[in-house]
């Protein structure tokens, strides 16, 4: 299933990914928008997963403490308490979008406090910036960044092999990072701040998927795999002196130092013909163990063996559990026994049909057992249960015939690892989720251990459209790889994603907007129709017919009142249709491949875009006409939709750095447009509930206003923006959809690529803001009250939000927020306002965008600290000279 990922993220690219780097100003004279503050708090739609989770690290000195990477979804941090994951990159912005996708993560065992993540997303075009090591001395509450002379892929070929980033088990401050590209291996010496290629390093790698591959995607030089530490050949302060190396060379996969990285060698005797997707190391018994497979992966492998290397006299043994010629995929999921040295783990990532195999063996690779065998052909007995219950989804809605089963136990399962500290407790990484058990013990006793999914919290799936009706459920939704969903409940993972079709990836959605009921999706599915229909909000759906020559998706919209349908598929030209597709006609006047939308009064009028031109039916879709309106974005990154209520009120995103770029709104059905002054860049827009007093519906955008990339809110027809994210919440790119709830004024939905579905509900209970305040007090006085919340605390550190809420009759223009630490912390990393700290004494003032707030509105920052002894909460806030309530 997780075989359509990368069109998700190369469909998004190709739509404007890339559009956010060199800034386009405003028209000359064209006033700027005032940015009022606004204090939101985000969540996301629970999925739970939705993609494919590459790595998982457990760090070797400190309980429960453990990460997961994902390619495109940033990465994870482990909390036992509520056994759910936190997101650490939410941070990353705009124009470092590829930065979500996490080729590698480290995890020091030394000091727990840091973390490290090698962060990028493409080595080939698509992705336009360089990769970058982060680092984290609070387990990835915050990041700084070092950038590096080339790419990484987190979605890359290969990304399933690893771990490329390793930290010194004895001398923490020398980390050594695998790369890409043919750019070889590279240390740095002072805990990731700076980087240096080991210029003897004697192979840089030389495999590639598809060497024809002319986007260089699939012919990229998969390079350095992975780095294993040998801590015995070290003490606690000097540099370990044996190192293996895993490269992505069939012939030479595996190398070793023996003086702390001065010299290299190829391993001797070594297996050649496979790559070896992972070096695992057993320090205890002296074993390197190497999980071989003919092809990189994730998707691929054909064959694949399991080799040991005793490192004390140079013996390889082939110790694969099955023969040569029973393999049909290859092997990579691999992992040891920290508490029982001799036990093994091991998984056969590509085995699809009719599941994922994973291999154990208590005697050091002597002998195996496996998670399911056969009984007779085809029926099987299992050594797992699996309960999935917390995302029933994982069915797929499938009803196999043996030897399958629903739900697998899983596929590309090339993260593998043992809790160090139990035995018992195992997590595995797959195309959709985190399975884990806690009783994999009961494996060796005859017993059956339970898998369920251990995933709550990582939201991993790409984004391509949003929808809220009026009614019904509040929120539908077309993603990448799995689908799409139907929310009724926000905070609960639905039962099932869309079938009847299963689409691999929806592309469009629309309802008709005065009969919510009719909905149509279209999307992407290797055999079978395209466009499917429900009559009762998305609940149950049945599928369309195909016009001839549909190869995809593409855009679709429904009339307003649901009575017809026009479809803009790949592969043919746009198609429409009274009733639900039985038959489709052919448009005329509109090129094959626009963007199409309706009008939301009239079911007659549907609207279309592409390439710099609107074009509008008043027929029903069966004849178009172009537009005379110009200065429209002449490429194909465009978004566009119809306002609800109001006919032929239409607003109109997108363009690219290197031509128009903005906002444009049209209430003559396209016919005329004006540019919206001071948005810079828009990429999206979406329609809410008109806050209170207001006449007109609230504007969502991401866009570029006042020189801040962000997602913006207007309550007053586009005049003024309230920025409603923060520099903490930023999720990458969010170009693809964004929707306001009809329903709860504030409540916005955001499209992520591999962040799932997020939505902000603002502390504005009242309707009001968007006007930019209006304050002329430079030190705001009145009352105020300030809510501080300590958000997570560990040995040594901390993070907590402030809250800052005017409470009193007149708007603020600045603020200054005065504090004192009981305790001695100490401020750390401050964002959302700028700080200065003398002593206990704490001042935290507000940045440009923020610094507006209106009566009863309210203002967030964050911070990370340090603390000993004991972390306190301040008692006392100032305002100025005011003193505020403490809730």
């Amino acid at each position: 299933m997780r075989r359509t990922r990368i069109l998700t993220a190369v469909l998004a690219l190709a739509a404007g990914l890339i559009a956010g780097s060199p800034p386009v100003l405003a028209a000359d004279g064209a006033p700027q928008p005032a940015l009022a503050a606004e204090s939101y708090t985000w969540k996301n739609a629970r999925i739970d997963g939705g993609g494919f989770v590459p790595g998982i690290v457990f760090n070797r000195k400190e309980k429960n403490l453990a990460y997961a990477r994902t390619d495109i979804g940033g990465a994870y941090r482990w909390q036992q308490a509520s056994r759910t994951w936190t997101p650490l990159l939410d941070s990353v912005g705009w124009a470092d979008w590829g930065h979500t996708g996490v080729v590698s993560l480290a995890s020091d065992s030394v000091d727990p406090n840091k973390v490290y993540a090698a962060v990028g997303t493409y080595t080939n075009s698509w992705d336009p910036g360089n990769g970058a090591v982060l680092r984290s001395a609070d387990r990835g509450a915050s990041w700084q960044k070092t950038d590096l002379p080339f790419k990484l892929g987190g979605n890359m070929p290969g990304r399933g092999m690893g771990e490329r980033l390793a930290v010194d088990p004895n001398r923490n401050s020398v980390l050594y990072l695998g790369a890409p590209s043919g750019k070889g291996l590279w240390r740095s010496t002072d805990s990731g701040v700076t980087w240096s290629q080991v210029a003897n390093f004697p192979n840089v790698g030389n495999y590639q998927q598809d060497p024809t591959d002319t986007s260089g995607y699939a012919s990229d030089n998969q390079g350095i795999v992975w780095v294993t530490f040998d801590e015995s050949t070290g003490t606690s302060g000097t540099a370990t002196k044996t190192v293996y190396v895993g490269v992505a060379d069939k012939d030479n996969a595996v190398y070793r130092s023996t003086d702390a990285g001065a010299t290299w060698t190829r391993l001797a005797g070594q297996p050649t013909g496979y790559l070896a997707h992972k070096g695992v190391l057993d320090s205890v018994n002296g074993y390197l163990y190497l999980a071989y497979s003919d092809k990189g992966g994730p998707y691929d492998g054909g064959k694949g063996r399991l080799w040991r290397y005793t490192t004390a006299t140079g013996t390889w043994t082939d110790i694969s559990p099955v023969a040569e010629a029973d393999t049909y995929y290859g092997f990579s999921g691999l992992t040891v026994d920290r508490q029982k040295p001799g036990t093994v783990m091991a998984t056969a990532y590509s085995s699809w049909w009719p599941d994922t195999q994973i291999f154990r063996s208590t005697d050091s690779g002597g002998t195996w057992t496996k998670a399911w065998d056969y009984t007779s052909y085809p029926n099987r007995a299992n050594r797992f249960t699996m309960d999935v219950s917390s995302s029933p989804w994982l069915t797929w809605g499938a009803n196999p015939s043996p030897p399958e089963q629903t739900p697998k136990l899983g596929w590309m399962t090339e993260a593998l690892e043992i809790d160090p500290f139990d035995s018992a407790r195992m997590m595995y990484g797959t195309g959709a989720t985190i399975y884990g058990t806690e009783n994999l013990t009961a494996w060796d006793s005859g017993g059956r251990f339970s898998v369920r999914p251990m995933v709550q919290g990582l939201e991993e799936t790409a984004v391509n459209d949003l929808a809220s009706p009026p009614s019904g459920a509040p929120l539908l939704s077309a993603l990448g790889d799995i689908g799409g969903f139907r929310h009724t409940d926000l905070t609960k993972v639905p039962s099932m994603m869309f079938t009847s079709p299963n689409f691999t990836t929806t592309t469009s959605l629309d309802y008709a907007e005065t009969n919510p009921n009719t909905v149509v999706r279209v999307g992407d599915l290797d055999t079978g129709p395209h466009v499917a229909f429900s009559t009762d909000n998305g609940a149950n759906w049945f599928a369309g017919t195909d016009p001839s020559g549909v190869s995809g998706g593409g855009t679709v919209a429904a009339a307003a009142d649901g009575s017809r349908f026009v479809w803009s598929p790949a592969g043919t030209g746009v198609q429409y249709t009274t009733g639900f597709g039985s038959s489709w006609q052919a448009s005329s006047g509109i090129p094959s491949g626009a963007v199409v939308e309706s009008d939301r009064v009239d079911p007659k009028t549907f609207y279309g875009f592409k390439s710099g031109k609107f074009y509008v039916s008043s027929d029903g879709g069966a004849t178009f006409t172009g537009s005379a309106a110009t200065g429209l974005p002449a490429g194909e990154s465009v978004r566009f939709k119809a306002l609800p209520g109001t006919k032929g009120d239409v607003w109109l995103a997108g363009g690219a750095s290197d031509g128009a770029y903005g906002l444009w709104h049209s209430t003559d059905s396209g016919a005329t447009f004006t540019r919206s002054a001071g948005v810079e860049q828009a990429d999206t827009i979406g329609f809410g509930k008109a806050a209170a007093g207001a006449s007109y519906q609230t504007l969502y955008t991401s866009a570029k206003i006042a020189g801040v990339r962000g997602i913006f809110r207007s309550t007053d027809k586009g005049a003024s923006w309230t920025r409603v994210n923060d520099d903490a919440h930023q999720w990458g790119w969010t170009g693809a959809a964004i929707t306001g709830d009809p329903r709860v004024y504030g409540r916005v939905y955001v499209s992520t690529n591999g962040r799932g579905v997020v939505y902000g509900d603002t502390s504005d209970t009242g309707g009001g803001g968007g006007d930019g305040g209006g304050g002329t007090d430079p030190a705001p006085s009145g009352a105020c009250a300030v809510t501080y919340t300590i958000t997570n605390q560990w040995s040594g550190g901390f993070q907590a939000d402030v809250r800052l809420t005017n409470t009193g009759t007149g708007a603020w223009s600045g603020w200054s927020l005065g504090w004192s630490f009981p305790g001695g912390q100490t401020v750390s990393q401050l964002w959302n306002a700028d700080y200065t700290q003398s002593g206990a004494a704490v001042t935290a003032r507000n940045v440009g965008w923020n610094g507006n707030v209106a009566a009863g509105s309210s203002v967030a920052f964050g911070f990370t600290g340090t603390w000993s002894g004991t972390n306190g909460k301040p008692t006392a806030f100032r305002l100025g000279d005011q003193s505020c309530a403490v809730g």
